[in-house]
Order: structure tokens, then sequence, then C-alpha cells
């Protein structure tokens, strides 16, 4: 889908015949709207590739993992970071983090965590004889969730008006989340110890879930010979801020997603929900969701609008947390990952110009 072929899924903008003696003003706006988008997504390219490489002076040889990170906050979405102990979730939450001029702010989950830390509790206040607000841990515009799987259902539950609706309600009023507002949450699959799985309501609100996994040599040896004598966090400076990725946010929204690519994220999820070897397929949510991290995906090639290829590069990490294998799937040994693949290898992909 690279190359030539894919331009028509661009070629979107309504063209005017010759003979055509009244131009449309909507068609006039519409291509003075393609002319303003090439310039932001040229802006949008350049300060993605400045985080991009400020990021990666601290994850080293995870490149596909940080631009996984970025296509999430550029599509206003939450990352979900599922890996081993040691490899680097929290550290790239917090190099994410540092590389944007924002509010930051971290929560440490624990099983005596209380809902109110985390959205913020009401308190009397003996000078003004009345109650009044403070804001928990999630008022910032990155958070970052140190193993959420160790708190318990009930302050899990918190972060789900939070992470969806970008509010948080409490004694019946409702304080809004500013924008630009990102949930980064790490968690340990492999220890279950005084941990809680978290629910598929919960899953579901992430974007992506993505697992860095174990450095190649070469960016091992380069991590012992940088990170040992001092703090790699120390020298990350901000390359942008908030009023910054608001505008590449607004970016992102207009990338153009032809039809046929709109049918093809909904032919991908409407498989999971058929599949026989899942009992739980992907939500319109996740819908959404994918076809938002592709506009992200699009604009950070470069381009303004979305071909198959940036869905297809995006599904795993954006369905497969959603998806429950079946009975007969899991005494096969076959995760969701592996159906996921195989529904990949079935939908039919559209072709330019259908």
């Amino acid at each position: 889908m690279n190359g030539p072929a894919a331009a028509p899924y661009g070629a979107h903008e309504p063209r005017l015949s010759s003979q055509d003696p009244t131009p449309d003003p909507s068609h006039e706006r519409a291509a003075r709207r393609g002319g303003d988008r090439g310039g932001d997504i040229e802006t949008l390219v350049a300060v993605v590739d400045r985080v991009r490489r400020n990021v990666e002076r601290v994850i080293e040889g995870k490149p596909d993992v940080v631009s996984s990170a970025l296509v999430v906050l550029l599509a206003e979405g939450h990352l979900l970071v599922e890996d081993v102990p040691g490899v680097g979730k929290t550290m790239l939450s917090k190099s994410l983090a540092r590389s944007i001029d924002a509010s930051v702010r971290r929560i440490q989950f624990t099983p005596d965590l209380l809902p109110s830390d985390v959205t913020g509790v009401s308190v009397f206040n003996q000078d003004t004889r009345d109650f009044e607000f403070r804001p928990g841990g999630i008022f910032a515009n990155l958070v970052v969730g140190d193993e959420i799987n160790r708190a318990s259902p009930k302050t899990q539950s918190a972060l789900l008006e939070c992470m969806e609706e970008r509010q948080v309600t409490v004694d019946g009023t409702t304080y809004p989340l500013q924008a630009p507002f990102m949930v980064v949450a790490t968690q340990n699959p492999v220890e279950m110890e005084g941990t809680y799985p978290l629910p598929e309501a919960q899953r579901d609100r992430f974007m992506a879930r993505v697992s860095i996994g174990y450095p190649v040599e070469a960016a091992e040896l380069a991590m012992l010979e940088h990170h040992t004598s001092a703090d790699p966090l120390d020298d990350l400076e901000p390359v942008t801020d908030a009023a910054e990725v608001r505008k590449l946010v607004s970016t992102v929204a207009g990338v153009y997603a032809a039809p046929a690519v709109q049918r093809y994220v909904v032919a991908l999820t409407t498989a999971t929900r058929t599949s026989r070897e899942l009992s739980l397929g992907a939500s319109p949510r996740a819908s959404l969701h994918l076809l938002r991290a592709a506009k992200a995906r699009a604009a950070m090639s470069g381009r303004d609008y979305v071909i198959p290829d940036d869905v297809r590069e995006l599904a795993e990490r954006v369905l497969a947390h959603r998806l429950l294998p079946s009975v007969e799937a899991t005494m096969a040994g076959r995760g969701t990952t592996d159906v996921l693949r195989g529904l990949l290898a079935a939908v039919p992909v559209p072709e330019p110009g259908r």
C-alpha cells in the first residue's frame, strides 16, 4: 500500500470540472483547509521528531514503542505499558512527561490507595466555614500511573470517568480535566501476588497497549555506558509544551479517512465479534480508537490522509488487549494476538479508489 498506489486515499478533495460555471464555495474552503493542513502536518512532524529524539535518549533501541506512545498522545488516548520488571516501563512514561512542558503527576498505585487520592476530596475549611475541593493526582496533563493493577477494583474504577469523559465528579460537582490529558499506566503481567487484574471496562479505556521487551545487545551495552554514572532523566529538557500539543491534536483530528478506510476499520472490529476463537470482541470504542490512532500515525508520516497500512500497523496494539480468547482457543494455546493476526490476514484490504 506504499508509494504511488496510496495516493488515491488522499485524493479526497472535490475537484471542479472546467465546464462548471459556478464553483461551490464549500469546495474552495476545502481546498484552503487542505493547504493549511499541509503546513500543520509539517509542524507536527518536526515537533514529533524532537520529542522522539528526546525520549530515545533514555529508551534506547525501541523506536516502535516510542512511536506508539506518541501516536496515543496525538490521538488523545491513554497508554497501557505491560511488561516484566526492569525493562523501562516507568522510564518511558517519565521521559515522555519530561519532554513536554506541561503539568505532570505520578500516582503510585498500592492496595491501600483510596479513590479520593486519585480524584480528589472535599475538605471543610474552618476559615471560610465551607467545603473546598482539593484536587487529586489525576489533575494533570500527563498522569503516570505506576503498577495500576496493584490498586483495588474500587480505586481502579475511579479512573473510568476521568479517562473516558475527561472530567471528575466529586460530591455532585463536575470538574473538567485540562487538555491535553493522557494517562500512561504500567503493570507487571507476571507477578500476580497482591494484584487485581484490570476489568474489561478499564482495559477498553486504554487506546493502546505496548510491551517494551528486552533490549538488543547493542542497546543494553549503551545503557550500561550512559546510565550508570548519572540518571539520564536529569538531562532531559522539554522540547514542546501543552499549548503546542493541543494544536497538534487538532491537526490530527483533521486528517482525512476515506469511507473505504473507515469500512476497513469496522470490518476488522466486526471480525473480532464474530470469531469463534474469541469470547469478547472489540467494542465500538475500539473502532473509534483505531481510526484516531491511524490518523495520528498518518500525520506523523507526513500525510493528511489515512491509508490501510496505518490501520494494519496499529491494529494489534489497539485491539489485542480488549479481546478475550474462547475456551477452545485457550486450550489450543492461541492467545488474542494470534487470533487477531489471523483476522488481519483474512479481512480484505481495501484497494485505492474504492
